[in-house]
């Protein structure tokens, strides 16, 4: 039945593309100039003239943009044009901007196989074609506009991305109360209202309350911080990852330095033993897997500390590096030092301007050779800081 929808969309697509009022435009122009050409993107081109993107749209690509009308715009709050237009708001109006645009150039016919696709902004469009073809809740009128470094699909409404974070978003949705204690009580609430991207198992409050009677209540003394630090960092991924990719994976390194297992069941993804019950939901700062049951960390892993993830983490890049994967290595050593940085508190001030430093360099080249290099060095002088540290102690 999938199968028919998707072929019947696929009519609903062609029927769609490239009306007469865009045809003739782009193939030797860029995805900018051939919106301007067009004549109804005016409110576009001065959003992306205000966030300083539009050299990135006339860059290679090739990119994908779900381009709004003006009329698109016009269907905004009155002065919301003109208030993201504002100096002040040139952050939000870039994550709006590139949350419509996707990298590569996806077509009509691959539209369709398509329920969802990743965005520059990080976060995800949801894209149904039961009824014509959707991008979250817009209407897409028009497909297949040709340029040089991409291609344009025309929509009728603006795309919004939450701009709530991680734990924004778990607080509007109510059932996470206990886990938004939690995080406050152990000091990890502000790391994961900062920029990320973090991927978060989150237990419901009905999760925690399948915990033995009590236990809850324990971790939330303060003599029991560091095992309730653990639990929660166990639940953290650096980095997005959405159910799509996790499902391929056997396992995910947490901030706890710990893995979880990835299985799948009777149909159902698990982590650990507790299912996976919503999926990808998104936040400003990563996205969100919902469980059904809280995960605990192995009990020998409850006093891991920063020289461990280093070594941890250096054990698992170096291998990569000497056989040939040398941005495999790089990513290990990134999301090991953000780890850090984020979320063990107990850092000493050497070690963070080594972490910082280091993660500062390896942006400014894109050599990944290079960049492993970099984030090595700077994890060789966080460790000896904090073994430094540890000696003084």
């Amino acid at each position: 039945m999938k199968h028919v929808t998707r072929i019947l969309a696929l009519v609903a697509i062609l029927a769609i593309a490239v009306p007469s009022a865009y045809a003739g435009y782009g193939k030797k122009k860029d995805i900018v100039d051939t919106a301007i050409e067009a004549g109804n993107f005016t409110t576009l081109a001065t959003a992306l003239t205000e966030a300083g993107l539009v050299d990135a749209l006339k860059g290679d690509g090739p990119f994908t943009v779900f381009a709004p009308t003006d009329e698109a715009f016009a269907k905004l709050p009155k002065g919301t044009v003109e208030t993201l237009l504002k100096p002040e708001n040139r952050d939000r109006l870039v994550a709006i901007l590139k949350y419509h645009v996707i990298s590569g150039k996806v077509k009509a016919n691959r539209v369709v196989k398509l329920d969802a696709a990743e965005t520059l902004n990080g976060q995800r469009v949801d894209i149904n074609t039961d009824n014509g073809v959707t991008v979250d809740n817009a209407n897409v009128t028009a497909m297949d506009i040709e340029a040089r470094n991409g291609v344009i699909h025309v929509i009728d409404t603006v795309l919004l991305p939450t701009s709530e974070t991680i734990v924004g978003v778990a607080k509007e949705a109510g059932t996470f109360k206990t886990l938004i204690a939690a995080l406050k009580t152990a000091g990890l609430g502000e790391a994961l209202m900062g920029e990320g991207p973090f991927t978060v198992f989150a237990p419901t409050d009905d999760a925690f309350a399948k915990l033995p009677e009590g236990t809850v209540e324990s971790l939330l003394k303060q003599e029991n911080l560091e095992k309730l630090q653990m639990i929660l960092k166990y639940h953290v991924v650096s980095g997005r990852v959405f159910s799509d990719a996790i499902v391929q994976k056997k396992s995910v390194p947490t901030l706890a330095g710990v893995d979880v297992r990835i299985s799948m069941k009777d149909g159902k993804a698990k982590a650990n033993e507790s299912e996976i019950v919503a999926t990808d939901i998104d936040a400003s700062n990563g996205v969100i897997h919902v469980l059904d049951s809280v995960l605990l960390p192995p009990q020998d892993q409850s006093s891991i500390t920063g020289a461990d993830l280093i070594e941890m983490a250096i054990n698992r890049g170096a291998p990569m590096y000497n056989h040939g994967n040398t941005a495999g290595c790089a990513a290990v050593y990134e999301m090991t030092a953000n780890a850090l940085l984020h979320l063990h508190t107990d850092l000493p001030q050497e070690a963070r301007m080594a972490l910082r430093g280091a993660l500062a360099n390896m942006s400014r080249t894109h050599d990944v050779d290079k960049q492993a290099w970099i984030m090595r060095h700077g994890l060789d002088q966080a460790y000896e800081a904090m073994r430094m540290e540890m000696a003084r102690r």
